[in-house]
């Protein structure tokens, strides 16, 4: 259900839900990103625009991005 990279580690994390919402734009958030901070959560977009600079700091990077495809997938086939 998610992707995980070589360099960062998931933590068993509740999946995202509709209720849960970017904090950079509003849409819904597919990706949580864990900081000693506290946690980010982005839509699929944003979660691809800053992982490159929020990866060396992530405790964990929970990313449900392959749902967006299994929807679209299902409703191609119906």
């Amino acid at each position: 259900m998610s992707q995980i990279t070589d360099t960062i580690d998931e933590l068993e994390l509740p999946s995202l839900t509709a209720l849960d919402r970017c904090d950079s734009c509003g849409a819904q958030a597919y990706v949580r990103v864990t900081l000693a901070s506290g946690d980010l959560l982005f839509c699929a977009h944003h979660g691809a625009k800053f992982k490159e600079k929020l990866a060396p700091t992530a405790l964990a990077w929970h990313d449900e991005t392959d749902r967006l495809t299994e929807s679209n997938a299902r409703n191609i086939a119906d």
